[in-house]
């Protein structure tokens, strides 16, 4: 008699909020574009910006007081 694979607990996921202000033509073009395509406004905004959020989730931000143009200003020869 073959044993039961037994499933383990998936982690809940956590999520966040945003929030965006449209205009109310674009809110309409946005409700008949998910009309048509039959789906919802989320789904739609998630898709869309799922390529430009894909990958950055480990980058390495470090902002710098002095700006690139400002060093040269100084610079001596």
């Amino acid at each position: 008699m073959p044993k039961k694979k037994i499933k383990k607990a998936r982690k809940p996921l956590k999520f966040k909020t945003i929030t965006i202000k449209v205009t109310a033509r674009q809110k309409r073009s946005l409700v008949n574009f998910c009309k048509s395509r039959r789906s919802t406004p989320n789904k739609m905004i998630k898709k869309a910006i799922r390529p430009l959020l894909q990958n950055y989730h480990n980058l390495e931000f470090n902002p710098s007081s002095e700006k690139v143009n400002q060093l040269e200003l100084f610079s001596q020869e």
